[in-house]
C-alpha cells in the first residue's frame, strides 16, 4: 500500500483510557520514524476514516496511519482488554497495532 509518513490519534482528554491511548500512538511514532498528529475531538474526521456505530456516528478515540499518496488507514478503534484480567492491556494493544500496521505497509 504503501509508506507510513504519519500517525494520527484523534481522541479526548476526559476518556479513560486517553493517556494508554497516548503512550501507545507515541510509542508507535517513535519505532516508524514518523510525526504523531493528535487531534481533539474530531468526529467529521474520526466519520470519514474510522469505525463508527449503527448510526454512522464514530467513538473517540481512534488511531489511523496516514499513508505517503494521503490515504488514511484506521489502526485501531477499540483498546484490547486483557480477558484474564478485564483491564486494558497495553502489550496487546502494540501487539494489535504493530500487526495492523504491518499489513497497511504490506497490502499491494
Amino acid at each position: 500500500m504503501g509508506k507510513v509518513v504519519k500517525l494520527v490519534l484523534d481522541t479526548e482528554d476526559f476518556h479513560p483510557l486517553h493517556k494508554n491511548w497516548m503512550n501507545l500512538a507515541q510509542q508507535l511514532a517513535k519505532e516508524l520514524n514518523v510525526e504523531l498528529e493528535v487531534k481533539k475531538e474530531d468526529y467529521v474526521y474520526a466519520i470519514s476514516y474510522g469505525d463508527k456505530d449503527d448510526l454512522g456516528m464514530a467513538w473517540l478515540p481512534q488511531l489511523f496511519a496516514q499513508l505517503e499518496n494521503g490515504e488514511v488507514k484506521l489502526v485501531m478503534s477499540q483498546y484490547p482488554f486483557d480477558p484474564k484480567t478485564t483491564k486494558p492491556s497495553d502489550p496487546m494493544a502494540l501487539e494489535e497495532a504493530r500487526k495492523k500496521l504491518q499489513e497497511i505497509m504490506k497490502d499491494p
